[in-house]
């Protein structure tokens, strides 16, 4: 795992009791942590610059700096307090930041923690002032104010804000209370800035009133798009607030797009990564025993957290029921937390005690779990289940599968260890991605933070200026004069910009959202990397500009390329000499940074299969094989609905199955691969040598001095009765089908798809060796040519169109 460079902010405690108390190490921390002065903390040494390093026993006693002997001591820390009077007569006559952290629920207080505590150690810069209100002050949800006084904060206020009913109208009427009881707090607090976080209609009441009362506003998470009623809460509270901390950089582009002061926003990371990424490596077992039992090991249980949807409540309380049957038949340890307070969570209680949830052997069913505790429990879990959103952000610092159910979080970014039930209509469907993910560890995902998200938040608090007018600005942009609402502004056509790199062209296209191509561009791809790299730019640009003349939205670019690729990272690892200097190639930060889209990567054959999946014979499929001969030979494996990558992303390389020990060479440095022999590559390089001979033309043909022999020459002479031309291109086929024979045995698909411009010559023959050589049990398999005429175009469009990064099942 990661380990936070922010351990002191995360945990100030902690760090504080580590160092001695009368040392340069208190001293530094307590005046100057935060600021971006070089300081390093550790408990071997105080970093203070090139020149100076104290140890403890050099630096451990309580002179002040301007005792110490040290000339670069004393300029060291003139400096340092010339940086904090400066920062402090910012914000007048060096008062103190009055900060003050609402917080409703056992949710956002995770969020909200680490940066309480990262104000806490600061007291020369800031004051503090907590209010608690919503779910933390009610038994049914654990009376979860306990943690914030057991992390020793003190709470200045207390407000009873919920009204019991936990429907629609219970939720309005939470916030008119709120409302009407927050003015008289906020006059006697008189916060210079109030910390909200998220989403919540709570987090609503504590926006509208710190905005009435001119009370600046840093929202944190803003910004992201979930998939309820919470998306408009959340935009609303962003509209409110004067200054915002985001999570990823998608979430700053949509407060850009928003029209906020870029010059405001912060794209920090979650606070609660601060903590997360430095969690487990600490004893858990104990953890896992108290809260599931003695016999229950790491990785074999499972964390259960579904909240009511509040658009859809009827739905979503089917859906809860269905998972705790699937649940029950999936037949492991889980622990189910008890939903949160939005309307329909008291119906879902009901289903839970209906099932006899609580007093199950299988089930720890429980209202509220400590954070600390929490991450320990997820961190090793088997398996998460629900719509919470920790489940698709926090989980993800761990790589333990999720399975996340209905549309509540899926606009969220995810990592790949996410896998989306949008529709959980059956227990039949839960429990086939139970099935599917517990028990996997998938990489640990960064997307929500690094780990140091507090420093930079404080940093950013101490930036604020008081003295600036409080009235917030909108960043709008220009608009052109004169256009009026018509018809075709309304119904632009949702579309992706399609890049296919192959071994001769270079191609661009805009696709829309139903597979037509809209215009297509096509280049020949030239032989450097800096030709190759400005021609796709330049293609691209100009694409974009018609897409605006043809009334179609660009939504991304997704690329297909020749090539070994990693598509997590958007780079072209290695190719073959088909594509030269082609290796290493960061593919997505030139794109991206040029036309402010999202940029997909992958290889060509793999596109290929995509494009199947989505348009083509594919489609429903839960397996099958592409294989696409053009200049070379390529393909995809579609498994259970998904995409094989590989460990080393280089499945499905199937023109590099071997079906020949002597045979010829191949561009990848072996002999007898299937490209060898069926490639268009490999049928020029047998009609350049019939043609050399002579032995190529028949009655009929002819090639112009100035066009080069190729493999379409090759076919024509066969067609004519060219008994050589025909005997290369059987020997082609028969290697082909040698390949796809192997491809049957070792993989069972349901389907084999032939694309590209030869797979027509080759079908036949490809079927009479699988007639000959396969086993009986494959040979019902049926083989296919692909009826699209773009598969490597439709494929990168595909990974647009689908937003491939997440997972759907």
């Amino acid at each position: 795992m990661l380990t936070s460079d922010s351990s002191v902010a995360a945990e100030p405690r902690e760090q504080t009791a580590a160092l001695p108390v009368n040392s340069y190490h208190t001293r530094i921390q307590n005046l100057f942590y935060g600021m971006d002065t070089n300081v390093e903390l550790h408990r071997e040494s105080c970093y203070l610059g090139p020149h100076v390093q104290l140890s403890p026993e050099k630096g451990g006693g309580g002179a002040a700096p301007e005792g110490t002997s040290d000339p670069h001591l004393e300029l060291y820390f003139k400096k340092l307090s010339k940086q904090k009077k400066q920062v402090m007569e910012k914000n007048g006559n060096n008062r103190k930041l009055r900060v003050c952290v609402a917080t409703c629920n056992r949710a956002d207080y995770s969020k909200l923690a680490p940066i309480m505590f990262g104000i806490k150690t600061e007291p020369e810069f800031f004051e503090l002032d907590v209010v608690v209100l919503g779910s933390h002050l009610i038994d049914d949800y654990g009376n979860t104010y306990r943690m914030i006084e057991q992390d020793d904060f003190d709470i200045n206020t207390r407000l009873h804000t919920i009204v019991r009913g936990e429907d629609e109208a219970a939720m309005v009427e939470s916030v008119g209370l709120a409302l009407v009881k927050l003015p008289d707090v906020l006059n006697r607090l008189k916060p210079d800035i109030m910390i909200v976080h998220g989403d919540r209609f709570d987090a609503l009441a504590l926006a509208t009133s710190a905005a009435l009362m001119n009370i600046r506003i840093l929202h944190i998470e803003g910004g992201e798009v979930s998939g309820t009623i919470d998306d408009s809460i959340r935009h609303a509270i962003t509209k409110l607030a004067h200054y915002h901390v985001c999570c990823t950089r998608s979430a700053e582009q949509h407060l850009i797009s928003m029209c906020e002061d870029h010059d405001r926003i912060l794209l920090a990371g979650c606070p609660s990564y601060d903590k997360l990424l430095s969690a487990k490596n600490k004893d858990y077992m104990s953890i896992i025993r108290m809260w599931l039992g003695d016999d229950v090991k790491c990785k074999d249980y499972i964390v259960a957290l579904q909240h009511p949807v509040t658009t859809d409540i009827k739905h979503s309380i089917k859906m809860f029921e269905l998972t705790l049957d699937a649940l029950i038949s999936f037949n492991k340890r889980t622990l189910v937390l008890f939903p949160n307070i939005d309307a329909g969570s008291k119906e879902m209680v009901r289903v839970m005690r209906k099932k006899g949830i609580e007093h199950h052997p299988n089930f720890r069913a429980v209202k509220h779990v400590p954070f600390e505790q929490f991450i320990q429990l997820v961190a090793h879990a088997g398996c998460m289940i629900g719509n919470s959103s920790c489940g698709v952000r926090e989980v993800g610092a761990f790589g333990t599968p999720v399975i996340n159910l209905g549309t509540r979080q899926i606009g969220r970014e995810t990592g790949e260890n996410v896998l989306h039930v949008r529709d959980a209509d059956t227990q039949d469907k839960i429990l086939q991605a139970l099935h599917l993910q517990f028990g996997k560890q998938y990489p640990c995902s960064k997307i929500y933070g690094d780990g140091n998200a507090v420093p930079r938040i404080l940093k950013f608090l101490k930036s604020i200026d008081l003295q600036e007018p409080l009235q917030k600005k909108f960043c709008f942009p220009p608009v052109k004069e004169n256009i009026s609402q018509d018809i075709d502004h309304i119904l632009e056509t949702l579309s992706a910009l399609a890049v296919d790199l192959g071994g001769t062209n270079l191609r661009v296209a805009i696709v829309s959202m139903k597979g037509e191509i809209v215009k297509k561009y096509t280049q020949f791809n030239p032989k450097t990397y800096e030709e190759r790299i400005n021609l796709i730019l330049q293609m691209c640009v100009e694409a974009a500009a018609e897409a605006v003349k043809l009334n179609c939205r660009i939504l991304g670019v997704g690329i297909s390329t020749g090539g070994r690729v990693n598509p997590q990272e958007g780079i072209v690892l290695h190719s073959t000499k088909l594509i030269q200097e082609w290796n290493s190639v960061d593919l997505r930060t030139p794109l991206s940074d040029t036309l402010h889209l999202p940029v997909w990567v992958d290889n060509d054959g793999n596109c290929a299969a995509m494009a199947e999946r989505k348009f083509g014979q594919g489609k429903g499929l839960e397996n099958f094989v592409t294989l696409i001969t053009g200049t070379g030979i390529g393909g995809g494996i579609i498994h259970q609905h998904e995409l094989i990558h590989g460990s080393s992303f280089c499945a499905a390389e199937l023109g590099h199955l071997v079906v020949s020990l002597d045979g010829p060479d191949c561009s990848c440095g072996s002999h007898g691969c299937i490209e060898a022999y069926a490639s268009g590559m490999a049928l020029q390089r047998e009609a350049k040598k019939l043609h050399d001979e002579d032995l190529l033309l028949v009655e009929g043909m002819s090639v112009p001095k100035d066009e080069a022999v190729g493999a379409l020459h090759l076919i024509q002479a066969a067609k004519l009765g060219n008994a050589k031309a025909q005997s290369i291109l059987r020997t082609a086929g028969t290697a082909l089908g040698l390949g796809v024979v192997n491809i049957l045995h070792t993989m069972n698909p349901s389907l084999v798809i032939l694309s590209g411009v030869l797979a027509s010559h080759y079908i036949h023959i490809v079927k009479d060796v699988i007639r000959q050589q396969a086993l009986s049990s494959v040979q019902d398999v049926d083989v296919v040519v692909s009826d699209l005429v773009d598969p490597a175009l439709l494929g990168a469009a595909s990974m647009v169109l689908d937003y491939t990064t997440r997972r759907i099942h």
